[in-house]
C-alpha cells in the first residue's frame, strides 16, 4: 500500500515561515561581507575581526533577499553606513588611556609606546642618506629661533668636530647630573686646545622655553637646543623606554632625590605654563660625533693662532672683539651657539664617525669613553672616594658603549708632530740668540 504524501502546510504555517527574515550577505568595503539578520548586521573585516552593530528594522527591510553574490544598491549601502555606529578599535582606546596617564603627546608615529625591561638598541652609524634627509630638520634655541640641524655641526663659524648629545626631557635629573659631571671633565677650553677644533652641542625634546632653566640646573656651558617633535630622535634611531638599567658612574644622587628635584623644577614652571612641557618622559637619547671626511680638509687648527682664537672667543663672550671693537649679537648668527666665532673654516662635508644610543634612562656614554673619543688626555676622576663610586668608575674605564672610530688617533699624531716642530724652533731660536750675543 502506497503511503500518502504529507499534506501541504496550512495557511497559518506558511504565513509564519514567510514572516521570518532571510539572512542576506552583502559586499562591504575592502572585501568584507555584511550579513544582515533580524538582530543586526555582522560585519566581517578582511583581517578576520568581527564587529556587530545594530541596524534598525527599516534597514533590514530594505536589505535584498537575493543570493550572496548580489551587490546592494548604493542608496542601501549609504543607509546602512549612516545607521551603523562607529566603533573605535581597542588598540586606539588603549593608547589614549596610556597617553592620559603618562602625559605624553601620543605621537606614536614616531616610536612605539614603551618597552619592557632594558631595550635592545643598536649603535649603527647613521648613513649618508639619513644625514642628508635630516640636515634641514629644525631645532629651536632658547629664544625659540629655528635653526637647521646641519648648522649645529657644519658651517663657517662651527668647529670641525662636533659632539651632539641628545638628552631626555628637560626635567630629567639623570641627564642633568650627566652634563654636570661631563663639564667638570670636558670644558670648552680643553676642546678648543685640541689639534682640530672640537665642540659640544646638546639637544633635548622639551619646550625651548625651558632651556635657560635646564642650563642653570645642569651647569652646562655648551649651547642647548630643543627638538619638541622628536623627529631627529626617531630618524637617528633613538628609542623610548622607562627602564632604569644599572647605575652608571656619573650618577651621584639617589633616584628618589633626583625625582623629587625634578618635580620641584616642574612646579616652579607652573606660572609660565611650562610645567607639562618638559618633553616625552619615555624618550631616551644618545651621542653622535660629527667629523670631517679628512683630517687635512681644509687645514687643521693653527697652533700659532690658538691663543689669539681663545682670547677672541673670551672677548666675544663679553661683547667685545679681539681688537677691542664691539661685537653685535647678530655677528654670530650662524655659529654653533649664536655668539661665538669658533673658526675660519667654511662649511665642509661631515659624517658621523662614532655614536652611542641609550638603552635605558641613565645609559649615556661614560665620561672616560667620551674623553677617549674626543682625544682628550686623562680618564677623569670618580665622583667621590667611596668604594662604590671607585668601582663604578673602574667599570667605566674598562667598558665601551659606542661604535665607530673617531679622529682621536690622527689628532695624537698631529699633536706629536706639532710638539716636535715647536721643539726644533725653540732650539733654533736659542742657537740664533746665542750666536747673536
Amino acid at each position: 500500500m502506497t503511503e500518502a504524501a504529507p499534506p501541504p502546510p496550512t495557511t497559518a504555517a506558511a504565513s509564519i515561515a514567510a514572516s521570518q527574515p532571510t539572512p542576506t550577505t552583502t559586499a562591504g568595503e575592502n572585501g568584507a561581507h555584511n550579513v544582515v539578520s533580524e538582530k543586526g548586521t555582522i560585519t566581517g573585516a578582511p583581517d578576520g575581526n568581527v564587529e556587530t552593530t545594530t541596524v534598525p528594522p527599516s534597514a533590514i527591510a530594505a536589505a535584498p533577499t537575493a543570493p550572496s553574490t548580489t551587490t546592494p544598491a548604493p542608496t542601501q549601502i549609504a543607509t546602512q553606513k549612516a545607521d551603523q555606529p562607529t566603533q573605535q578599535p581597542a588598540e586606539t582606546n588603549n593608547k589614549s588611556t596610556a597617553s592620559s596617564l603618562t602625559g605624553t603627546d601620543n605621537n606614536d608615529s614616531v616610536n612605539p609606546l614603551d618597552f619592557q625591561g632594558s631595550v635592545d638598541s643598536n649603535h649603527d652609524l647613521p648613513s649618508e642618506e639619513t644625514l642628508k634627509r635630516i640636515e634641514n630638520y629644525v631645532v629651536l634655541d632658547r629664544d625659540g629661533k629655528s635653526h637647521p640641524f646641519k648648522s649645529l655641526y657644519t658651517g663657517k663659524h662651527v668647529a670641525r668636530r662636533v659632539l651632539i648629545i641628545f638628552v631626555r626631557h628637560f626635567y630629567c635629573g639623570n641627564c642633568q647630573q650627566y652634563l654636570r659631571v661631563l663639564t667638570q671633565h670636558i670644558t670648552p677650553e680643553s676642546l678648543l686646545r685640541l689639534p682640530i677644533s672640537t665642540f659640544i652641542a646638546v639637544i633635548g625634546c622639551g619646550d625651548p622655553g625651558l632651556i635657560d632653566m635646564y642650563a642653570s640646573e645642569s651647569g652646562c656651558p655648551f649651547p642647548i637646543y630643543a627638538d619638541p617633535t622628536r623627529k631627529l630622535y626617531d630618524e637617528l634611531g633613538m628609542i623610548r623606554t622607562l627602564a632604569l638599567g644599572d647605575r652608571p658612574a656619573y650618577i651621584k644622587k639617589s633616584i628618589i632625590k633626583s625625582s623629587f628635584e625634578s618635580v620641584v623644577q616642574g612646579l616652579k614652571q607652573v606660572p609660565k605654563g611650562l610645567a607639562a612641557k618638559g618633553g616625552d618622559a619615555r624618550q631616551i637619547g644618545g651621542e653622535f660625533l660629527f667629523e670631517p671626511l679628512s683630517v687635512q680638509s681644509p687645514i687643521t687648527t693653527p697652533w700659532a693662532e690658538l691663543d689669539r682664537n681663545l682670547a677672541d672667543i673670551g672677548a666675544t663672550l663679553d661683547g667685545v672683539g679681539a681688537n677691542g671693537e664691539e661685537r653685535s649679537s647678530s655677528s654670530g648668527e650662524n655659529s654653533l651657539d649664536g655668539k661665538v666665532d669658533q673658526g675660519v673654516f667654511g662649511g665642509e662635508e661631515k659624517q658621523v664617525t662614532w655614536c652611542h644610543r641609550m638603552k635605558n634612562t641613565r645609559d649615556h656614554a661614560e665620561i672616560p669613553e667620551l674623553m677617549e673619543v674626543l682625544g682628550l688626555d686623562g680618564n677623569g676622576m670618580p665622583l667621590t672616594n667611596t668604594e662604590k663610586d671607585r668601582k663604578r668608575w673602574e667599570r667605566a674605564l674598562e667598558s665601551r658603549k659606542g661604535t665607530g672610530l673617531s679622529m682621536a688617533s690622527q689628532m695624537s699624531a698631529l699633536k706629536m708632530a706639532s710638539s716636535g716642530a715647536s721643539s726644533v724652533r725653540s732650539v733654533k731660536e736659542g742657537v740664533v740668540g746665542t750666536g747673536g750675543a
